[in-house]
């Protein structure tokens, strides 16, 4: 079975009223492939959640850029899975290596809030990728792997989640990871779930690549093997968002 494409567009912490109702108009007028060929996910800071969703056509999703390790309570600032899940938001990003590195959040912390997402109905979409410094070290997967593994070793069904790449000196940074570095780390991701959760994991979860993607390197990108999408940061935040959902097609003639 084919995996089908899946493009994110993770908003980060930008945005106004105006600014957010002209993404949106730009994507409900959009001519994309479709919803058989692609799925399109745009996750919004919290507060523009229910105006993205009451706005969006409907078939792209949204999804949330984070949510608590369990139920709420007594924990000022954060919002809850059980919050999303009232919203009707089917989707989170979990473990975006900003997160990681701004905010501490651990591997285990991590694999805990997808485990408690997941336990609610939420789909995730769990974020690993190593440093600059870790990659020069030759640490790239020994680092990756431990990410993916404090996520496997706290869930058993893998159909509500998709992994991104997202190489940590390719967020934001203008430098992009090459499609063949791309491609390697992504093969070697879905091994690594061969041989640690099932051969069905393996091949069934959609691993999608983030660190600079744009309208100009999306298509190349795109048609490595186990390349299964992209989560798209500061482009998702212009028309190009279009073309990288376009670069589907990429597959389907594949």
């Amino acid at each position: 079975m084919a995996r089908k494409f899946f493009v994110g567009g993770n908003w980060k912490c930008n945005g106004t009223t105006e600014e957010v109702k002209k993404i949106v108009a730009t994507l409900n007028d959009a001519q994309v492939p479709p919803q058989d060929v692609v799925e399109v996910v745009v996750s919004p800071p919290f507060v523009f959640l229910p105006l993205v969703k009451s706005t969006l056509r409907p078939d792209f999703h949204v999804a949330a850029q984070n949510c608590w390790v369990k139920k709420g309570g007594a924990f000022t600032g954060e919002v809850s899975a059980e919050m999303l899940v009232n919203l009707g938001i089917p989707w989170v990003i979990l473990g975006h290596s900003e997160r990681r590195q701004l905010m501490g959040e651990s591997n285990e912390f991590v694999g805990d809030k997808t485990a408690y997402a997941l336990s609610k109905g939420l789909k995730v979409i769990a974020c690993v990728g190593e440093t600059l410094e870790q990659r020069e070290a030759g640490a790239t997967m020994d680092v990756v792997a431990a990410q993916t593994k404090a996520i496997a070793e706290r869930i058993s069904n893998w159909a509500d989640v998709v992994i991104a790449y997202e190489p940590v000196w390719a967020i934001g940074t203008g430098k992009v990871a090459t499609p063949a570095q791309a491609q390697e780390v992504h093969c070697e991701l879905r091994k690594w779930l061969h041989a640690n959760t099932s051969p069905e994991v393996a091949a069934t979860t959609r691993i999608i690549y983030g660190g600079s993607v744009n309208g100009g390197n999306c298509k190349e990108l795109a048609a490595q093997p186990d390349v299964d999408g992209f989560l798209v940061g500061g482009a998702s935040l212009k028309p190009e968002f279009i073309d990288i959902i376009k670069s589907a097609e990429v597959k389907k003639s594949a």
